[in-house]
């Protein structure tokens, strides 16, 4: 088996074209002698940048462009695309290389941004630059930054049974999707930075959520010395631990859904539209007011979880839009309890009741609207593909069409098949949670000590990765760091489903947020936030505070509730 080739092994590479350590040196604006020279956008070749094992397409030169949707307008830049550390594997016999794409505007403010990928990667997103929060009207690439993205190390293949998941099979593939992809191509970017502009970047970020969160944790984890500050919205960190959940999620709800005449179960069906309504309306009913407002959303999700019960919901006698069959309530209080195995140990983090339950966002992950034995809920197309492929050792290949790989997780064991997400063999010689986790996710000293800045963000009510892990990080941190809120913050957004959506204030700017942090100094003692028209939030145009944990934003009890300003952060009674 070949070596695996980790990013490490570039950086040390690129030492002769670039300092390591943090943002490079801006040095000076002007050439110094000693320094390589310049490159223009047509100039620039593997060859001439003499970065080992890089191959690029020929750049382009972009014109300036607006788009209909002003966060795709783009100005005037350079755009490379290309491949690191191409090989052919010896376990699936498959060719290999980490893409990236490299944008780099004609007016530069000495910024780097780090894209952050989604979902199993497999592509290479255009690198513009994307801002978090919904609704965004530019992208850093508009705004000056030079902005790279990655595949992850490999290309999805189309075969939807798996859900682009079958670079599982090669160790380093999921190695590169883990972390070294990110690894690789920030010191590269930095390089081809530095001979573009004659100087290289003053400050280095990385922005991302859902997998780019994950990506972003892990790099103020592993790359600490690469960044001054990083955004990691709705964090899969615990990734493979999340994708444990998948199988439970799919099982709790096998046992409450209607069955084929064959007698199979059609999951998606187990909870309708005014079913999970039902359980939006009672969470709502019972903990609106907890946080002295009555306003449509739960600020405090640990005084609703000692007051909202899901047995409530029960019917009396036959089902009906009003009340949840027995089976049901079974299976809500499965899946929000979080995945545990036969002795009771809990192998993810549980889930807070939240009034985003009942919006598509969230379906959409959790249960879909299939009405065959074929679901079409995210946990069961793309967590039913990873789960085998790349979250647990050895690989288990789950192949063809139909029912196959809803048969994997309504199969999967978790006395026994759990723990391989955890396991080792001779050829996969890191585990899913090594690969795909932070290190040692508490532990952030390089961050603090270098005096970088990291904002973490998650909805409540997202479907996909339980904001009670993060919470659990983040509470941890505080637990490591007595100094933590100094250098890493975390926000918690009522209503919010996966990075955006749901009845929730969920446009905001954490870019604008870090860049002051980072360049300024200003802590974010909160984040202004608003509620955009057409989304699911009843009330388009309220302004909400989103304060940073473990403060939750109160009433001052005078004022319009669609109001900000009548709106405080404070620290909720233990």
């Amino acid at each position: 088996m070949k070596k695996l080739y980790l990013a490490g092994g570039m950086l040390a590479a690129l030492g002769t074209l670039h300092g390591c350590g943090g943002s490079d040196d801006p040095g000076p604006s002007v050439q110094e002698p000693s320094d390589p020279p310049r490159l223009a956008c047509a100039e620039i070749t593997a060859a001439a940048l003499g970065i080992p094992r890089l191959e690029l397409d020929a750049p382009e030169t972009v014109a300036a462009a607006a788009a209909d949707n002003p966060a795709q307008s783009v100005p005037a830049h350079c755009r490379l695309k290309g491949r690191l550390n191409l090989r052919n594997s010896d376990v699936d016999g498959k060719t290999y290389a980490i893409g990236f794409e490299l944008r780099m505007p004609d007016t530069w403010n000495g910024r780097f941004f780090f894209q952050g990928g989604g979902g199993t990667d497999g592509a290479v997103n255009p690198a513009l630059g994307a801002l978090t929060g919904a609704g965004a009207s530019t992208n850093a690439l508009s705004m000056g930054f030079a902005v790279a993205s990655t595949d992850g190390g490999h290309t999805s293949e189309s075969e939807p049974i798996v859900g682009g998941s079958l670079f599982g099979l090669d160790p380093q593939a999921r190695v590169d999707y883990g972390y070294n992809a990110v690894g690789t191509v920030t010191p590269t970017a930095k390089a081809i930075l530095k001979r573009f502009y004659g100087r290289g970047a003053e400050h280095s970020y990385f922005v991302g959520c859902s997998n780019g969160g994950r990506q972003a944790m892990v790099a103020a984890s592993r790359f600490a010395d690469q960044f001054d500050g990083i955004v990691a919205g709705n964090p899969g960190f615990n990734l493979p631990q999340a994708a444990v959940q998948h199988a439970w999620d799919n099982q709790a709800f096998a046992a409450a859904a209607p069955r084929t005449g064959e007698g199979r179960p059609i999951i998606s069906q187990a909870f309708s539209f005014q079913d999970m309504q039902l359980v939006a309306d009672r969470t709502v009913a019972a903990c609106d007011a907890l946080d002295g407002a009555a306003d449509g959303m739960i600020d405090d999700p640990v005084a609703c979880k000692a007051v909202f019960k899901p047995e409530t919901l029960t019917c009396a006698g036959a089902k009906t839009d009003a009340c949840l069959s027995a089976p049901q309530v079974d299976a809500l209080k499965k899946v929000f309890g979080g995945p545990k195995n036969s002795k009771g140990e809990a192998l993810y983090a549980d889930w807070p009741y939240d009034a985003g339950v009942a919006t598509m966002g969230w379906r959409f992950w959790k249960l879909g609207t299939s009405t065959t034995e074929v679901p079409n809920s995210l946990i069961a197309t793309l967590g039913g593909g990873s789960l085998p492929y790349v979250f647990t050792t050895p690989p288990t290949q789950v192949r063809g069409t139909g029912t196959q790989v809803i048969d994997y997780l309504l199969g999967f064991d978790f006395d026994t098949d759990a723990p391989k997400i955890f396991a080792t063999t001779p050829v996969y010689t890191e585990s899913p949670m090594s690969f795909m986790t932070p290190p040692d996710p508490t532990n952030l000293g390089t961050l603090k000590a270098r005096g970088g800045k990291m904002i973490v963000y998650h909805g409540n009510s997202d479907p996909v990765f339980s904001v009670n892990d993060t919470i659990a990080w983040y509470q941890g941190l505080r637990r490591a760091h007595a100094d933590a809120a100094d250098f890493a913050r975390l926000f918690t957004i009522p209503g919010m489903n996966h990075c955006s959506g749901g009845p929730a204030t969920d446009k905001f700017d954490m870019v604008a947020a870090i860049v002051d942090w980072v360049e300024k100094g200003v802590a974010p003692a909160s984040i202004p936030a608003s509620a955009r028209a057409g989304s699911d939030a009843p009330w388009p145009g309220r302004t909400r505070p989103l304060c940073p944990y473990p403060q939750q934003a109160r009433y001052t009890g005078s004022g319009s509730l669609e109001d900000a300003k009548n709106f405080r952060c404070v620290t909720p009674a233990s």
